[in-house]
């Protein structure tokens, strides 16, 4: 989608046609639109993309920016992993490169924060007839994923969970209460905030909407290396908005979610509240 946008940006500010950069780059007109509207990404080729970009008159920052993410979606752990879902590879893609992300929840842990035992519970009651070797690679790819937490300099991960995601009996009571002593834990981290969107804050700006995550990098002296994407999560599938008018919705109502959400320290004060509640 990065690599989309970045081409086409480039096209329209040499106001080419596609069939001049097809021409002048030598490939088809096909795959000139195929880049520019991100179909086939697993395909994107660095030839390919530089003599695009070149033909388009980029500069060697640019062309330097683009290679780097086509090579980063190529070099990915997930692009080999059979437990990783297509549908899953660009979002993986995108927290590779992300500065941040936000992330509403409301009735799941978000995988980024899930204890293994929480994640398998999620898995074997998701995903039925399906073998136990099955569901442990997806455990495996989940527990992976967090990895990027780890990484420096580190991703900033916001994340508001509504009080159900507390209340909701994921594997039993020793699951839950590893899983949020997980999240107490990881909340006292400087890279990671998290928020109680508590049932006495009644109505809230996310309606009835559900999940989402909000993955962004701003970079004002270097458009292209910038990102602002929101995946919104599907069952068996996502959907990705990149618009600039639908990445400022989503940013709009994450920053109304956390001023409804309970603070950062009393939300510490709730996870080991909530802990304490399954352990009794």
């Amino acid at each position: 989608m990065q690599i989309a946008r970045g081409l086409k940006a480039l096209r329209t500010r040499a106001d080419l046609t596609q069939s001049e950069v097809a021409k002048l780059a030598g490939v088809s007109v096909g795959t000139v639109n195929r880049y520019e509207t991100w179909q086939d990404r697993a395909k994107l080729r660095i030839p390919t993309v530089r003599a695009i970009a070149d033909t388009c008159g980029a500069t060697s920052t640019e062309l330097d920016a683009l290679t780097q993410l086509v090579r980063n979606q190529e070099n990915g752990w997930w692009m080999d992993h059979p437990a990783v879902p297509e549908v899953m590879d660009p979002l993986m893609s995108f927290e590779d490169v992300a500065e941040y992300e936000h992330v509403f929840a409301n009735a799941l842990v978000p995988g980024l924060l899930q204890t293994p035992r929480y994640a398998l519970a999620l898995h074997e009651a998701q995903d039925v007839r399906t073998t136990a070797d099955v569901i442990t690679n997806k455990v495996d790819a989940r527990i992976k994923r967090q990895s990027i937490l780890e990484r420096s300099p580190a991703l900033h991960l916001w994340a508001v969970l509504d009080d159900s995601v507390l209340r909701r009996h994921v594997g039993g009571a020793d699951v839950m209460a590893e899983q949020i002593g997980h999240l107490h834990a990881l909340a006292q981290r400087p890279n990671v905030d998290i928020q109680i969107l508590q049932f006495t804050a009644g109505a809230h700006a996310a309606g009835s909407g559900g999940h989402f995550l909000i993955l962004g990098r701003d970079d004002a002296g270097d458009p292209l290396s910038s990102m602002n994407v929101v995946y919104l999560e599907i069952h068996k599938r996502g959907l990705y908005l990149d618009a600039p008018g639908d990445v400022q919705s989503y940013k709009l109502m994450f920053d109304y979610l956390r001023s409804q959400a309970a603070d950062t320290s009393v939300s510490l004060e709730l996870l080991a509240a909530a802990r304490q509640e399954f352990t009794r």
